[in-house]
């Protein structure tokens, strides 16, 4: 009985700072610091979500010299404003929370700086800082500059860094080219009592020119000065802790290991959580041997001193661009009666890896297992990975023939001969060189763009459930000898061509005579749906309660003549989508188009039962998502927002409320 006692009360406790976004606002990136995307309101419900009605519209077209058609921001609310960033100038947009009115806006022109950045567009939002008397918002230029504005008026903060801008390439303990210099940030920063805490991002690392590139250190700022407080160096320096795990003095030159994904923090414990990417060379690692941390290593700091506290790596020595892409929700579960403060992390493996948050040790065991090792000359892979045990992965792995498409016999047969010309194999199956006679590479789904993406996860901290949203696309690794002056690697992402291509005119002469064939079936995916799921999971046991198909079937399969007469459940459409969860449902938008009943080209916003996955409503959205739905109340109506876009459809946000 007092045992009992004591749980109910170490669960209350622990849910007071677990309650997602509060006070019916949503004032940081995924409701909390915690990251759960979680809201407690429950106006907007599964008996009244199909009555939505469109509440104001924000379009961000002129918010830059053309209009951007991928906004990814989620919003923030606080006192009845909402802020995001928007436009490919990234200007910072301030409107009202119950019209949309455009209450004011700021820009800035950086020029060559700007024009050259990794990281373009409006990016993924913006932070909001607030002591009770003064009111900021912080966001990162693409010019990898930190401002700071009165939320109020938009105004710079003059006493903030110089005049209003601390400068990211400067003071980070390497030298940064100012116009060139290869760094930036999608992310927002996180603000954490009075700290802003900045991460870091690069290009993507296919095709790397080099094997030298800016490092991605993370370092926290004086939300009040801009003054730098710390910074931790993701490869460490020479007698740092780790440095042994680079060998051939690699460390030196190697860069990256950056975190372009949010930054959890729990101000109670004073820790900041850090999804590290992996370093320079997403597939190649020939030239940084060893295991290399912190490369696709969840990273606990101390909020004040930047100190490392601990960390995992869940990849050593990557080689699978496995970058570790959001956030890590932080989430209070009940195992064996206790509560225990855990952190989750969805991955592009679609595994989710779950930890004590206090000390790093795992909740259930996770194993280092041999592995197949790389046969790429100079490549040295470790001959073990660490593979949970609990949860169960929640979207396919690797490649096997029963993971090709299937809906017809001899649509099985042509992907068969297709997937005959690459290399298959379990989770972890190392890439090779790409050859013309075979294999053009390994084919794999949870790499790349599979898995989870950036948005992340959601979780519930009522029922301890976390909501994961995952892609299944089936990719090909292959590498290839760089051309020229292309690159100083070793190796780089790339597929063999034909050796004795037909001659132009003749028959079967063409790209794919040429190059190698695309990776689809009489233009299906070579994957056999779901093409996007939401998993459920419950974390007090480490097991799936459910999976669902996210997204209606795609107009070029329903309307295949190859599939005519065959009965297709609804197979999802991949893309990167995140999940808003309130007190009785999990909403998500779809992404791209399909053709309604009606006839309208359009995607819907769906609603689903917490508990079971039916799906309870859905409202037509114009356009899909392309940033995670957010929610608050503003004049006692609830509202839903969220950012839509798509090829020739300019990027906007979209307010949904019910009748008046």
């Amino acid at each position: 009985m007092k045992q009992a006692v004591l749980c109910m009360l170490l669960c209350a406790t622990s849910l007071i700072a677990q309650t997602g976004a509060k006070n019916g606002e949503w004032r940081t990136y995924g409701g909390d610091l915690g990251n759960t995307h979680y809201s407690p309101l429950d106006q907007i419900n599964a008996g009244n979500f199909n009555k939505l009605e469109i509440a104001w519209r924000f379009k961000t077209d002129n918010l830059g010299p053309q209009p951007e058609y991928n906004l990814e921001s989620t919003p923030l609310m606080a006192n009845g404003v909402v802020y995001s960033r928007a436009g490919t100038r990234r200007a910072v947009v301030a409107l009202d929370a119950a019209t949309g009115e455009l209450l004011w806006t700021h820009g800035e022109r950086e020029g060559t700086r700007g024009n050259n950045a990794p990281r373009q567009l409006s990016g993924r939002g913006l932070s909001y800082w607030s002591d009770g008397r003064e009111e900021r918002i912080l966001y990162v230029t693409p010019g990898y500059r930190l401002i700071a504005l009165d939320a109020k008026t938009g105004t710079p903060i003059r006493n903030f860094g110089k005049d209003g801008a601390v400068d990211l390439k400067l003071d980070d303990d390497q030298e940064i080219d100012l116009l060139s210099g290869e760094i930036g940030l999608h992310a927002t920063p996180v603000v954490a009592g009075d700290t802003v805490i900045v991460g870091a991002a690069h290009r993507p690392g296919g095709v790397p020119t080099s094997k030298k590139n800016v490092k991605g250190y993370i370092r926290g700022f004086d939300v009040r000065t801009g003054k730098r407080l710390w910074i931790f160096h993701t490869i460490p320096m020479p007698n740092e802790y780790g440095a042994e795990t680079w060998e051939n003095d690699s460390a030196s030159y190697t860069g990256n290991a950056g975190v372009w994904g949010q930054i959890s923090v729990d101000e109670e414990l004073g820790m900041v959580y850090l999804p590290v990417e992996l370093p320079t060379g997403d597939y190649y690692g020939g030239h940084r041997p060893g295991n290399g941390l912190y490369g696709e290593s969840v990273v606990a700091l101390d909020l004040k001193t930047g100190a490392r506290k601990w960390h995992f790596q869940l990849v050593h020595h990557g080689i699978w661009d496995w970058d570790i892409p959001c956030a890590p929700m932080l989430v209070d579960i009940t195992i064996n009666g206790q509560t225990i403060k855990a952190l989750a992390q969805p991955t592009k493996q679609a595994f989710l890896y779950v930890f004590n948050r206090t000390n790093g040790q795992p909740i259930w065991p996770i194993p280092e297992r041999p592995v197949e090792q790389s046969t790429v000359p100079g490549e040295k892979t470790s001959a073990t990975q660490p593979v949970p045990t609990k949860p169960p992965a929640y979207d396919r792995q690797g490649s096997s023939i029963n993971d090709l498409i299937d809906f017809t016999p001899e649509l099985r047969a042509q992907a068969m001969q297709l997937a005959s010309r690459y290399k298959l194999g379990p989770i972890f199956t190392p890439p090779v060189v790409s050859k013309w006679e075979g294999p053009l590479g390994i084919l794999s789904m949870a790499v790349g763009g599979g898995g989870t993406e950036w948005p992340g996860g959601s979780y519930d901290p009522e029922t301890h459930i976390a909501y994961i949203p995952s892609q299944r696309v089936m990719s090909s690794i292959g590498l290839i000898p760089p051309e020229g002056n292309r690159s100083d690697m070793a190796y780089i992402s790339g597929t063999a061509r034909n050796p004795n291509p037909a001659p132009a005119g003749a028959a079967g002469a063409g790209p794919a005579a040429a190059g190698a064939p695309a990776l689809n079936v009489q233009g299906l995916p070579l994957a056999k749906p779901p093409y996007a799921s939401i998993s459920a999971i419950d974390l007090n046991k480490g097991e799936i309660l459910w999976q669902i198909a996210h997204g209606e079937t795609p107009d070029n399969i329903r309307n295949h003549p190859a599939l005519q007469g065959i009965d297709i459940p609804r197979t999802g459409r991949p893309g990167a989508f995140g999940v808003l969860v309130t007190k009785t449902l999990v909403i998500s938008g779809e992404r791209g188009v399909f053709t309604t009943p009606s006839g309208k080209q359009g995607a819907m916003l769906r609603a689903y039962d917490k508990a079971t996955g039916k799906g309870v409503g859905a409202v037509y959205m114009p356009q899909g998502q392309t940033g995670t739905p957010m929610t608050y109340t503003v004049g006692g109506k609830q509202y839903i927002v969220l950012a839509i876009a798509g090829p020739g459809f300019p990027a906007e946000f979209i307010a949904y409320k019910l009748p008046n």
